[in-house]
């Protein structure tokens, strides 16, 4: 295994509110003097799915339904829409101010985290995928799917060749260094389970489909998944910063 300066923290399967509130609160403990980079890795103990900062989840999703299907629901401690966490690998950096790589331009800290997480992929993906990011923003679906991450690109998204989003991310900063709170797809959620939570009349998951690229294509198992997040954990922890 390769020397990683990470300093890695693995919290385990959590609740998405227990999840959300560890990042704030390494973000609030992030020593600004520190130029070691925190790698913050955990799981989820129920389906899940989080929002931004200032989002109004009820706005966005059928309150009746999602408390039905038993769908965990916690605020970011960062910005944008909302993220299901049903089949994605979820993880957080955090890069105090001390770092070189730190900046106070929020678009140089994600090109820079970006940047590495395309390492990842492609590496994940043996090399079979190329991808870049997105320099420029396409236009929204409908006004609802702006609201949800995986249903429209933001510049410096992570794409592939044709523009389909793999991985994207939320970032908060503070005079002590930035968090940034990503997301890789693996696979799309299940289309009847997003039918039942997302509000009836809307272009979200059709703009799913058509925006997000996900790296083990349709017709995903359980273990398909597990195992992928097993995967995307080693390469994380193996990499070489």
């Amino acid at each position: 295994m390769k020397e990683t300066s990470w300093k890695i923290i693995d919290s385990g399967s959590a609740s998405a509110e227990a999840n959300m509130l560890l990042d704030e609160q390494l973000l609030k403990d992030l020593p600004a003097e520190s130029c070691q980079p925190v790698l913050h890795l955990y799981d989820w103990t129920a389906s899940s799915a989080t929002y931004g900062y200032f989002t109004d989840p009820y706005t966005l999703l059928n309150a009746s339904t999602v408390k039905d299907s038993g769908l965990q629901l916690a605020r970011r401690p960062t910005g944008g829409g909302v993220i299901f966490h049903l089949t994605d690998f979820a993880f957080s950096i955090l890069v105090p101010a001390g770092n070189p790589n730190y900046s106070v331009n929020i678009l140089d800290n994600y090109a820079y985290v970006n940047h590495l997480l395309i390492e990842i992929i492609e590496q994940f993906s043996d090399k079979k995928l190329r991808c870049s990011l997105l320099q420029t923003e396409p236009k929204v679906a409908d006004l609802h799917s702006g609201f949800f991450c995986m249903a429209k690109p933001t510049k410096y998204d992570i794409v592939t060749h044709d523009g389909r989003k793999v991985a994207g991310g939320a970032q908060r900063r503070t005079k002590n260094g930035f968090l940034h709170q990503g997301t890789i797809s693996l696979a799309l959620p299940d289309s009847d389970f997003l039918q039942q939570v997302l509000l009836p009349g809307t272009c979200v998951l059709e703009a799913m489909k058509q925006t997000t690229h996900s790296l083990l294509g349709s017709h995903v198992s359980f273990e398909d998944i597990t195992n992928a997040r097993a995967r995307l954990r080693l390469l994380f922890c193996d990499y070489s910063l």
